[in-house]
């Protein structure tokens, strides 16, 4: 009876088998010590009848395949951990951008708000120097 593990895809898994024809008076416990933890119980490859070369070589590949799955797998949760580093980077980009622009129309606003106030401060010099000539004309008239 083979026994199942949950083993996370990050983690490395030791599989040590040969694809060489084993001799005859090899005991089969040694000749196939493998247990793939990462797979279902339904896709853990059943042992093979030792005495049918085909039932070897079906076992053989179904190991092959089993190792393939648990590589793709991890690769898989690279990828996605990669994906998430990717989205966080973005949403940052794009905080970032959204920070620019805020500062971009307030810096737009503020100089609008400058230019307003030169103007409205150059009209009251102007105004204060009218008051001041008509001030003056009135102190030299009296």
């Amino acid at each position: 009876m083979i026994t199942t593990a949950r083993v996370p895809a990050d983690k490395p898994v030791r599989i040590a088998f040969s694809l060489n024809d084993s001799p005859d008076d090899a005991p089969p416990e040694s000749t196939f010590p493998l247990a793939f933890p990462e797979l279902d119980q339904q896709l853990q490859p059943l042992p093979p009848c030792h005495d049918s070369k085909e039932s070897m070589q079906v076992y053989k590949q179904h190991c092959k395949i089993a190792e393939e799955y648990h590589e793709v797998k991890k690769e898989i949760a690279l990828l996605e951990e990669r994906k998430k580093e990717l989205i966080a980077r973005l949403e940052q980009a794009e905080k970032e951008s959204m920070d620019a622009a805020q500062l971009a129309e307030e810096y737009a606003a503020l100089t609008e708000e400058n230019r307003t106030l030169k103007l409205a401060q150059t009209q009251c010099v102007e105004q204060l120097e009218k008051l001041r000539i008509q001030y003056q004309k009135r102190q030299g008239s009296s």
